[in-house]
């Protein structure tokens, strides 16, 4: 297997007639998903999406993918091509369609649909191009080919992208359920075909590639929910991720046959299964939905919320229900399935939010103690098939972190993929199609863009570290005035700590030798403000260390007199 090294430089030009694949995200993470073909001079974009960002990340709201490699060839874009309609293949549109608001988006008609109404609240009209499975449209040197593929979402897409290099099948986010909801399945005629005419690089989804088997079917969801809704003395809260169709769809059957209303709950909840209403994804049987603000008028038991907030997201509705911070107020006798799977690095928001409704006598219903969520990927099991049935030439893992990239490697190979034809790429790692054969060839530029409040691309890893020593450590001020002719100290030093269990009396035995150092280093020469302020830090950084073992920010401050 072809595997990324720190030393790899940055790629060659690209050979005439090869085809150049570059991931500015989705490789080594769950999330932020974007992936650039290069053929002729010309690009093609696959999905944009957002990563959501971790404990050790304070503040930032949105992870986007580094659109530098791009940023000087935007015109040469010929199309943004998009699989299906979740956040982390569409998150980050707005801010790439800042860059170049002309850029044709492609997408089938519901994950435009969540785009534009995500557009709309950036004040961005784009340019779309609405495609359906069996669909065939040329941009540039780039034949693209749509294929219905099944997944947690209803319209998901996979695109095989045909190029004077070879034939590309992307499949997006996918699984091989024999009993969708909608009644649509992964094509598999569709693949054969492809098969036939020779995948020459497979890019293919492997969030689940460590999982033995198949994945479960989504009809087996409904019964869960509906022995849940029978034996729920009073109100049910159910969470899920606000473009989950299928499981709101559930959620509605299950609610008319108790003879309970639903409300929404979350603006992004309210306005997705509107859209998905509109386009008949979503069928809401008789009366059954209601607003927010009848629920109060209505019995407990007769009532049933559909909110966001499943993966513990604070400012979502349900972390603030949890918190008392929400006008629904959680209780005993209460009911709350969290009807998603966690995402990895979100386990510990999730547990929090499942102890804060519980100790607030709710009966919490998720994953770990019954089935109310099946996962929208394919297992091990659908992933030997897709290999079987493709026979590709060279396969490039997608989607996941680094574990799960390795095992649908593994998976490959067993299919009888040559070891030497699984490229094992993460972010950044340029992969060229050159005479049927797929191979690393150097690495670009791809960092992580934080989005923190109204800045986007600002922040840095620096900063970042520095809010993790103030949230972790603490911090400490120290002022000391010197006397500029004789370098003696005039005034100070004065120490203030903030985020310490002691108090600052405790900084009253570092003072004298925080003077006398500044008073040694006068008497050798040292005047220079900074380095005066330097010889402070090390001081009290050393005495904290040894004292208290902290490694607190200090911040010196040194005034001539």
């Amino acid at each position: 297997m072809s595997h990324p090294h720190p030393e790899l430089g940055l790629p060659p030009a690209l050979a005439t007639g090869a085809l150049r694949v570059v991931a500015l995200g989705g490789l080594g993470e769950i999330g932020r998903n974007m992936a650039v073909l290069e053929h002729e001079g010309r690009l093609l974009v696959i999905d944009c999406g957002v990563l959501f960002p971790e404990d050790h990340q304070p503040g930032v709201d949105l992870i986007l993918p580094d659109f530098s490699y791009i940023a000087d060839r935007l015109d040469d874009v010929e199309a943004l091509v998009l699989t299906h309609g979740h956040e982390d293949h569409i998150g980050a549109v707005p801010y790439l369609l800042r860059l170049r608001p002309d850029l044709p988006v492609v997408g089938s008609q519901l994950t435009l649909a969540f785009v534009e109404a995500k557009l709309r609240e950036h004040r961005i009209t784009p340019f779309t191009f609405a495609v359906s499975e069996g669909q065939r449209e040329v941009f540039g040197p780039f034949d693209c080919e749509f294929v219905a593929v099944n997944h947690s979402i209803p319209d998901a897409l996979a695109v095989a992208v045909r190029t004077g290099a070879g034939l590309v099948l992307h499949t997006g986010d996918f699984k091989m359920d024999q009993l969708p909801l909608d009644g649509r399945i992964t094509d598999l005629r569709a693949f054969a075909r492809l098969g036939e005419e020779g995948v020459d690089l497979f890019m293919v989804d492997s969030t689940n590639a460590e999982v033995p088997g198949f994945t479960t079917h989504e009809r087996e969801i409904g019964p869960v929910l509906d022995s849940v809704f029978a034996g729920a003395e009073q109100r049910v809260i159910v969470a899920s991720f606000a473009s989950h169709v299928h499981r709101v769809q559930q959620v509605l059957d299950a609610a008319h046959s108790h003879g309970r209303k639903v409300a929404l709950v979350g603006r992004s909840m309210v306005r997705n299964m509107g859209i998905a209403a509109d386009l008949g994804y979503l069928t809401v049987p008789g009366d059954v939905l209601v607003d927010v603000k009848q629920v109060d008028d209505l019995p407990p038991d007769r009532v049933v919320l559909m909110c966001t907030g499943s993966q513990g997201e604070p400012m979502a509705a349900l972390s603030r229900m949890a918190n008392r911070d929400h006008r629904v107020q959680v209780g005993h006798g209460d009911t709350v399935v969290l009807a998603s799977s966690m995402i990895p690095g979100n386990e510990n928001a999730v547990f929090r939010v499942i102890n804060g409704l519980m100790r607030l006598g709710a009966t919490v219903v998720h994953q770990g103690n019954a089935r109310v969520h099946v996962s929208g990927h394919a297992s091990a099991g659908e992933l030997l098939y897709c290999y079987n049935i493709l026979r590709p030439r060279n396969v490039m893992p997608v989607h996941g972190e680094v574990r799960h990239l390795v095992a649908n490697g593994a998976i490959a190979v067993r299919s009888g993929v040559p070891a030497d034809r699984v490229v094992l790429a993460e972010d950044g790692v340029v992969v060229d199609l050159v005479d049927g054969r797929a191979s690393v060839v150097g690495v670009v530029p791809c960092g992580y863009v934080y989005v923190d409040g109204s800045s986007v691309g600002t922040l840095t890893d620096a900063e970042l570290k520095d809010r993790r020593i103030l949230g972790e450590e603490g911090f400490i001020s120290i002022f000391a005035v010197v006397d500029s002719a004789t370098g003696k100290v005039v005034a100070g030093p004065q120490i203030h700590a903030r985020g310490f269990a002691e108090d600052e009396s405790v900084f009253a035995e570092i003072q004298p030798e925080v003077a006398r150092a500044l008073e040694e280093a006068a008497t050798t020469g040292t005047a220079d403000n900074h380095q005066l302020q330097q010889v402070m830090r090390r001081v009290v950084g050393r005495w904290v260390s040894n004292r208290l073992r902290r490694r607190p920010m200090i911040i010196p401050v040194v005034v001539e007199a």
